[in-house]
């Protein structure tokens, strides 16, 4: 049986990219925290289906919530960088992207004494023109990527990416990229890989992308954000379409999560690439 990766963006409801201009990275500190409570909850259940995943923590979570990240690689899951303050790279400078993936990925060694090998960015936001990125994850010590989304979306995606697993041949090295899951349907690429699109549309979508990756005998990756299982959490006084995307649905996430869980099963990306074939080095 196909086994595919269960991934989690670690991060506060308050700090997703849809929120920036209404809740500014100075007034986070002040802000409810609500993460730890949802972590734990996906952790029991990933751990009533025998499931492994790889959670994507951001430096900001980790360096004020230490018992967690220790919390999540105690229970088996693989631990790996979401950057440390959540801003997107299409806003960052290079210098400025080589300090959070480094500062995010020495601290999470620390917590748990093992080696950070992936990296996922903020929002998807590598997109073409920012292929610089990858070299720096390489120079960093990271060895896989899970950012380029094969979709045409306003905001993010990377139309001519593959849609499997694959090596990237780079000035720098080879990198592994871990595409999210797409539904292709008449030569289109359709998101499929969960977040709103796993809330707000038909269960069926991801249901779907999976399936469709396993007749492909490869490994889809689903994602989850933990905010995403807190029908509770605070109503931020954001735009009518902001609202919408944001807050539809998150209570029926569980529900969906068990009836995903129970019919497909999940590992790390990680475990992954251990058996993904060699990159044959360019030129070769």
């Amino acid at each position: 049986m196909i086994e595919h990766h269960f991934t989690v963006d670690v991060e506060e409801y308050f700090q997703v990219s849809a929120f920036e201009p209404w809740v500014p990275r100075d007034r986070w500190p002040a802000m409810e925290s609500r993460v730890s409570s949802s972590v734990e909850q996906l952790l029991a259940l990933l751990a009533q289906y025998d499931a492994r995943g790889t959670f994507f923590v951001l430096g900001w979570v980790a360096e004020r919530f230490p018992e967690l990240v220790r919390s999540i690689a105690g229970a088996g899951h693989e631990i790996a960088s979401h950057g440390w303050d959540h801003v997107r790279i299409t806003h960052q400078l290079p210098e400025e992207f080589r300090v959070s993936v480094a500062k995010s990925r020495r601290l999470l060694e620390d917590l748990t004494g093992a080696p950070v090998c992936g990296f996922r960015a903020p929002s998807f936001s590598l997109v073409p023109g920012c292929e610089w990125a990858l070299d720096i994850l390489l120079e960093e010590g990271y060895t896989y990527d899970s950012s380029l989304f094969p979709i045409r979306r306003p905001g993010y995606g990377y139309p001519s990416a593959q849609r499997d697993p694959h090596w990237i041949h780079r000035p720098t090295g080879m990198i592994a990229e871990v595409p999210p899951t797409t539904l292709s349907r008449c030569g289109i690429n359709l998101p499929a890989a969960g977040g709103a699109y796993f809330r707000i549309f038909p269960y069926r979508l991801v249901q779907a992308g999976l399936r469709q990756a396993e007749r492909r005998g490869t490994s889809g990756t689903f994602y989850i954000h933990p905010w995403e299982l807190d029908p509770g959490q605070p109503r931020l006084t954001v735009p009518v379409r902001t609202r919408i995307r944001h807050y539809t649905g998150l209570n029926r996430v569980v529900a969906r999560l068990h009836r995903m869980l129970a019919e497909f099963r999940f590992r790390s990306i990680a475990q992954t690439l251990v058996t993904l074939p060699q990159p044959v080095p360019a030129g070769q």
